[in-house]
């Protein structure tokens, strides 16, 4: 596993894998790399020939307040994982080389943007978007993975990759999660005991929404007050957010469709948490025609 954080080197050895024929992959990540971020790669390799895993904290996504200068970067258990994983290569550049003095370009998607995340944090998509691109042009993979966990961030990139004709092919891979239904999540390690048991609250109000659409729910509104009440009868829960919507706009809806995508955000005790679960209703059976 060669591991750089030099552009020209990514480029380099990239160039080289690409002159053997083979097909490149990426897994951007911003490290405290965790079983989530692994099936990533494990897909990713199979389905190109060279993975390179990208570990960088952008800084753009984060806003003032929020938990950058805590966010866990232990580097050699990534670095430990990825070798284990079979990567081929691991970016990990510093803040100045991505963003160097005088930086003024940005990356920015719009409608999709908008709800959700980016009502509550208005700076973070053009972040993301913005380095993803950055990464997308130093790498240059030919196919690029990313977890559904993220889904309005996994959307905006799809969006992006398709109206700026990137040539990039964006999988996206099923939320991990713990066997008792947590999603996975670097910032789970944050979370006391206590706050832990309060978090299932999150995977619990989705399943709840699952149960009540297939035995025939319509009051969107009123199914979403539910799991609300159901996630703030948990100590130290506060929601931020939890909307059915759907799954290509991110828009509210008003009445069924048959996909739909239910998303949340929440506060459990300090630490700020998301999840999300998609949902397809069956069709109506057509009646035969008379004869």
């Amino acid at each position: 596993m060669q591991t750089t954080a030099e552009i020209a080197e990514v480029r380099r050895h990239v160039r080289t894998a690409r002159a053997q024929g083979a097909r490149i992959g990426c897994v951007p990540t911003m490290g405290a790399l965790h079983a989530g971020h692994l099936s990533l790669v494990e897909r990713c390799r199979s389905e190109s020939d060279y993975v390179c895993v990208t570990i960088f904290v952008n800084p753009t996504q984060f806003a003032p307040h929020e938990d950058l200068a805590k966010y866990p970067r232990p580097m050699e258990d990534d670095l430990r994982k990825c070798r284990a994983a079979g990567v081929d290569l691991v970016f990990i550049p510093d803040v100045p080389s991505l963003y160097p003095d005088g930086y003024q370009t940005w990356v920015s998607v719009e409608e999709v943007t908008q709800p959700l995340e980016g009502a509550m944090r208005p700076e973070h998509f053009r972040g993301v978007t913005t380095v993803v691109t950055k990464l997308f042009n130093i790498v240059q993979p030919d196919v690029a993975c990313f977890g559904a966990k993220d889904y309005q961030q996994q959307a905006t990139i799809r969006r992006m990759v398709r109206d700026l004709d990137l040539p990039v092919e964006i999988v996206v891979c099923p939320t991990v999660r713990e066997p008792d239904g947590l999603a996975l999540s670097s910032r789970n390690v944050y979370l006391s005991p206590e706050e832990r048991q309060s978090a299932l609250s999150l995977s619990a109000s989705l399943q709840l929404a699952a149960d009540r659409l297939a035995t025939g729910a319509t009051d969107l509104r009123g199914l979403e007050q539910e799991m609300i009440d159901l996630m703030h009868a948990q100590p130290g829960v506060q929601v931020q957010y939890t909307v059915l919507a759907d799954p290509d706009s991110l828009e509210t809806l008003t009445q069924l469709q048959p996909r739909m995508v239910g998303l949340i955000a929440a506060m459990v005790g300090k630490t700020r948490l998301i999840d999300n679960r998609e949902f397809n209703l069956p069709q109506p059976t057509a009646s035969p025609s008379p004869r």
